[in-house]
Parts: structure tokens; C-alpha cells; sequence
């Protein structure tokens, strides 16, 4: 191998391109296990962002399940999330562009189940005994006010009226799961302002002769407590997550009604319900089991994720001693974990590795990759493997952060040189980054630019206190152990202290905002699909988060004072640097005049600035040609108004005041 070349930071030429990235790379979630055969959604930015069902069959033979133009993608909640159900091969699936339900099976043409009207459905599972679905349904038929959400049926053969209602008069529902001999169903609910991490309860109904719930109760939960994927174990005791002690924890109701811990540690079995059909563990019944439920109950265990310290690893438990065992695994990423009587099956991901579907053998104890989402083959002489860091920030307090430092086999930097800086602020804000492999983030690092990805007060991931370090002080706390991170690792002398840029999508796109606003920190910025005037957020947006900001910034408009002085549209007079926007311009969570306003205010001010509006997206980009747009045109972007020179040629940005 030959000698590293001397070249600036910024400047390195790397194999990670904007092209290589979309072109090789898919979404990866929701693995579902059905007999022999394992399901799970591929989104195709190549296809423009088509989600896409596919199956593994026991022989190992691939084949997608949903043909164009399908697209496989609930919008309950906006985010869905429980986009498909299957059961002896029958797949029931949420089509995007209608919203309706469809049903395909053995290769025909897929029928659909729901009528026209304006309906979207998700979180489905089979009822069996009576020939039916049992979901969520989000009903917008009704023009002017609020979507209303219910647990609904809907029966196999006809569903002209769009579902039979089930369980309704809060304000959502989550997570219906049918205990297993179908007598009993299990749910969650919540009500404004609460978001499903603030507070949920879990509640048990009995069916009736006629199908309907003749009586229910709650169980669990409350408006403090949150609780996360309530299973039916296989010998029909009911398991579920909960934060009560201060950390997502793993429990269950005892014979007597009473709540058990499973596994109390400090650490986090659950996470923020973002999306609907979220599983952080699953049951697995010993392979010699008995066929009576009384004698499964003694064999089974769970296979679930947990996370401490920002990290997510894999374990195992036996339900009866409750014996709690870490699996050995490379993987620090895992999700939707199902499993069956062999096997697991979930995604998983590590800082080398991009997020896959895994098959995890419960007897050897060993993996198998099923589908990558990316088939690129990366030399790791170009990946930069994460550091975690812990920093001092505001009132005495520790913040944490994935510190990324550049690498390329081909390039060293001159003697004396410090990189620029890209602090990544995640969307949420209560979500968290994670050290799973991003070429995102790859594509900068090898690049010769460092990335600190922020794990801020108020990320998931480090229990509930740490959680709640936003209340009141969105756009205060995440602004502060931002601009704090990016201040220890030039303190430490890792970084240059004149090249410091943040980014951030959604929540991380305010909080990016906030930052480039109200500090002095950060000398360029990037905004994708970010908030800059809470009061029209708290005004505009859909259901879902139409009170989430209560909790952040207080009740509106009552606190409407607190709304003013934390956006940055009022206070562009404080801006001095150069800031890009990139909007989708179909968005419903963020509404496209958002982005709009800012840019306008820093175009009069004189301030040099960019706008990339994107027709057809919506929060979160999915077609291939504007992923590799917005990767391409940041880079563009940071590289004229910080003046370093880039190593490819790059289709221009219009910058206005430069």
C-alpha cells in the first residue's frame, strides 16, 4: 500500500460518494416470522422511496411479495410504522397512496379490504377464531376537526364499512395483542398532551360470544408512566415494558393481578413509539416444549434488546428463573426482534457493519445474515470507527456523543492541522443517535471532516431523568450540550475551533437552528425539514404532535410568550452565519412555510443562504436523486461559505449573499 498523501482536512478524495450510497442501500425494518417463512420491508430509494414486502422462504429463495406500484407504508401518526401483517402466507398490507388495506396471497392479484374513504390502518394482527384483523385505525372522514383513533375489526370476506370499533374514546391507540387461546386482547392507550414516552395505559378486555369486548380494565401504566410492547407469552401471561423505576424495565401480571419484574437493571428494554409495530423482545419456546400452555410457560424465553450507555446489545432470559444472559455479538444496534421456537430473527447493525436482517440460531447460538442494506463492500481503511465521549455541560451535568474522527487509508492531514467539526443533532428530540454504521457519516469522515453525533438531554437511551432533562427547555438544554460537545473536543484538541458546522433533521433541525441563533458557537449550519417557529408548529402540525411541545415549552397558547422567545424566526437579527435549508415540500409534520420564512428573513438580512425544496417528499427523505442532492449540496454548501476546498466536482447550490 502505498504512502498516505499530505492533503488539507475536507479535501480528501473518498470511494464513499453520494452515488454509491443511494444506489447501493436500502431501508431495512419490520421482520415478521410466519411458520418457516420470514417477511420483512425493504424501502428502495432507487424505486422513489417504494416500501416493498419481502419474503425469505425456508429454502432460502427471495422474492418480493408486493409488486409495483404498491408502496407499503401506513401514515398513522404520519410516522406508521405496522405497515403489514402475515399469517399462513396471507399478507395484509397499508398501501400509501390510498391508505386502504390490501390482502395478497399465493402470487394473485392483491384485493383490497378496506373501502375508499378517507381511512389509514396499522399495528394489524390475525384473529383466527373469528376471521379477522384487530388494528388501528385513524379516521379522517370528518373535515375541521381532529383524525379519531380506535381499535377496530375487520372481517376477511367484507369490510364495506371500513371496520367494526372495538375500543375507543381516548385520544390513540397502540399495540393490540390477542392473548393465545383469543379470549383476551391486550392494548395500550394515551391521551394530549402525553406522547407515548410520557405516559400510557395498558388495558385488558374480554371478548364476548358476539366478538366484541363485554368488559375490560387497566392494568398498568398511567399518565407518568410509560409503558412499551405488551406480549402474551406462549402459556398466556401478559409481559410488557415500563419505565415505573425509572428505567424501561421488563414485567409481567402475576396470577394475582399483582406487577412482577422480570429484569430490573438499568438499562432500557424499550424505546420512544415513534413508529407502530415496535419489538425490543419476543418469546422462544425450548424445542422440546410440551404441547399445553402450562408446561410451554415453563420452557420459554425471551430474546430481547436492550440498551446501556447509548449502546444496544442482545440477551437472552428465562422466564421461570428469570436468569438474565448477554448474547456475544459485534452487533450494537438491534431492533424488532421476533423470534420463533430455533430461531430470532431482528435488524442489526454495528459501526462496521450496515443494518441488516439477522437470523440468530437460539441452539448454536450463531448469525446469519438474511438481506444487507447495502451491498457495498467498504475497505474499513475508510471507516471511522465511533468514540464514545462524555462531556461537561450545563448545571453540573453530563451529556453524551459518538465522536467519529476522519479516516482514509490514502490521506494525512499536514502536521499541526485540525479538522473541521459536523455536530449531528437528532430529530426526535426524543430519539437518539446510535453507533450503527452510516454511510451518512462516512461520507464526511472520509472526507477528512470529523462528525460528533449528540446524544443530548432528553435522547432516549439513558433512562427516563435523562429523558426528561427537556422539559421546559426544548431548544435551551439540546442547544447547550450541542455547542458543549463541540467546545470539549476542540478544548481536547481534536477539532478546529473556526470550522465548526452543525446539522440536524426535524427536532435536530430546530435544535440546529436554536444553536447557529442563540449561541456563537458554530459558523455554518444545515437544516433539513427543521422547526423554526415553534408557535406555528404548535399550531399547524398533525395529531400526533399537535401537543407534544406542552411538555417542552408549556401549554399553548398560554405560554405563548415561551414559543416567541424560542424560535428562530424572530430573532434572525441574532443570525451571522451561512445556513442551508432542504425541505420536502409534502411534509405534514413540519409544514414547508417553515423553511420558507427563515430562508426569506436571512435573504433580506443579507446573510448567505440556500434552499433545496423537494417535490414529492414528505418528513425524511426517500427518493434516491434528492438523498444524494442534499448529501452533495451540504457538502457544496460548507465547503464555499468555510472556504476548503473539495475533492470532486459537485453540481452546484445556488448561495444567495455570498
Amino acid at each position: 500500500m502505498p504512502e498516505p498523501r499530505v492533503a488539507p482536512y475536507g479535501s480528501w478524495k473518498s470511494p464513499i460518494t453520494a452515488d454509491l450510497i443511494v444506489s447501493g442501500s436500502i431501508g431495512l425494518s419490520q421482520p415478521l416470522i410466519d411458520g418457516e417463512d420470514i417477511y420483512w420491508v425493504e424501502m428502495r430509494p432507487t424505486e422513489g422511496g417504494r416500501g416493498v414486502i419481502v419474503k425469505r422462504d425456508a429454502h432460502g429463495f427471495i422474492s418480493d411479495i408486493t409488486p409495483p406500484p404498491f408502496n407499503v407504508r401506513t401514515r398513522v401518526h404520519e410516522y406508521g410504522g405496522g405497515d403489514y401483517a402475515v399469517r399462513d402466507g396471507s399478507v395484509y398490507f397499508s398501501n400509501f397512496s390510498d391508505q386502504r388495506l390490501y390482502l395478497v396471497r399465493d402470487g394473485a392479484p392483491a384485493r383490497a379490504i378496506t373501502p375508499e374513504i378517507d381511512r389509514r390502518y396499522a399495528d394489524a394482527l390475525v384473529d383466527d377464531k373469528r376471521k379477522r384483523l384487530i388494528c388501528v385505525r385513524e379516521d379522517h372522514t370528518v373535515s375541521g376537526r381532529e383524525a379519531i383513533n380506535t381499535l377496530v375489526s375487520l372481517n376477511f370476506a367484507s369490510n364495506d364499512d371500513g371496520g367494526w370499533v372495538l375500543v375507543s374514546g381516548n385520544d390513540f391507540y397502540s399495540s393490540p395483542r390477542l392473548s393465545p387461546d383469543g379470549s383476551r386482547l391486550a392494548w395500550l392507550t394515551w391521551n394530549h398532551p402525553n406522547m407515548p414516552w410520557d405516559g400510557t395505559e395498558l388495558w385488558i378486555g374480554t371478548f364476548g360470544k358476539d366478538g366484541q369486548l363485554e368488559s375490560s380494565e387497566r392494568v398498568a401504566g398511567g399518565s407518568n408512566k410509560s409503558i412499551f410492547q405488551p406480549e402474551w407469552s406462549l402459556g398466556g401471561a401478559l409481559y410488557f415494558v415500563s419505565d415505573r423505576s425509572g428505567w424501561w424495565n421488563l414485567y409481567r401480571i402475576a396470577p394475582d393481578g399483582t406487577v412482577e419484574p422480570v429484569c430490573e437493571r438499568e438499562a432500557e428494554f424499550g424505546m420512544p413509539q415513534w413508529g407502530l409495530g415496535m419489538s425490543c423482545y419476543a418469546f422462544a419456546s425450548a424445542e422440546n416444549g410440551a404441547e399445553n400452555h402450562v408446561e410451554k410457560s415453563a420452557a420459554e424465553r425471551i430474546v430481547c434488546a436492550y440498551i446501556e450507555s447509548g449502546i444496544s446489545r442482545l440477551a437472552l432470559i428465562d422466564t421461570q428463573t428469570k436468569n438474565f444472559t448477554p448474547v456475544n455479538a459485534t452487533y450494537t444496534d438491534v431492533r424488532y426482534v421476533r423470534a420463533s421456537k430455533r430461531n430470532a430473527v431482528m435488524r442489526a447493525a454495528s459501526p462496521t457493519e450496515p443494518a441488516a436482517i439477522v437470523s440468530f440460531d437460539l441452539n448454536s447460538g450463531t448469525f446469519a445474515v438474511l438481506r444487507r442494506s447495502s451491498s457495498l463492500q467498504i475497505d474499513e481503511g475508510y471507516l471511522s470507527e465511533p468514540r464514545a465521549v462524555e462531556f461537561p455541560t450545563e448545571e453540573g451535568l453530563t451529556a453524551h456523543g459518538f465522536f467519529y474522527p476522519p479516516k482514509n487509508r490514502d490521506y494525512r492531514a499536514p502536521e499541526g492541522q485540525r479538522p473541521a467539526l459536523l455536530v449531528e443533532s437528532h430529530g426526535g428530540p426524543t430519539s437518539a443517535a446510535t453507533t450503527a454504521m452510516s454511510l451518512g457519516i462516512q461520507y464526511w469522515t472520509s472526507r477528512g471532516i470529523a462528525v460528533l453525533d449528540v446524544n443530548y438531554g432528553g435522547s432516549s437511551g439513558f433512562g427516563r431523568s435523562y429523558r426528561e432533562r427537556l422539559k421546559g427547555k426544548w431548544g435551551i438544554v439540546d442547544v447547550d450540550d450541542c455547542a458543549n460537545g463541540a467546545r470539549y473536543l476542540v478544548k481536547q484538541g481534536e477539532v478546529d475551533e473556526n470550522r465548526l458546522m452543525i446539522t440536524g433533521g426535524s427536532a435536530g433541525g430546530y435544535t440546529t437552528l436554536c444553536a447557529l441563533t442563540f449561541r456563537q458557537t458554530f459558523n455554518a449550519g444545515g437544516s433539513h425539514y427543521g422547526v423554526s417557529d415553534a408557535e406555528a408548529l404548535a399550531r399547524e402540525t398533525h395529531k400526533f404532535e399537535s401537543r407534544y411541545l406542552e411538555g417542552f415549552m408549556g401549554p399553548y397558547p398560554e405560554s405563548r410568550e415561551t414559543y416567541y422567545q424560542r424560535s428562530p424566526i424572530n430573532f434572525t437579527d441574532r443570525l451571522s452565519c451561512p445556513v442551508i435549508f432542504f425541505q420536502g415540500l409534502e411534509d405534514k409534520v413540519v409544514p414547508p412555510n417553515q423553511a420558507q420564512m427563515m430562508v426569506d428573513a436571512l435573504r433580506a438580512k443579507g446573510i448567505p443562504v440556500a434552499y433545496l425544496p423537494f417535490e414529492g417528499e414528505q418528513h425524511g427523505f426517500r427518493q434516491a436523486k434528492n438523498i444524494k442532492r442534499a448529501l452533495d449540496g451540504e457538502l457544496y454548501f460548507y465547503s464555499r461559505v468555510l472556504g476548503f476546498e473539495i475533492a470532486e466536482t459537485l453540481e452546484p447550490v445556488r448561495i444567495e449573499n455570498l
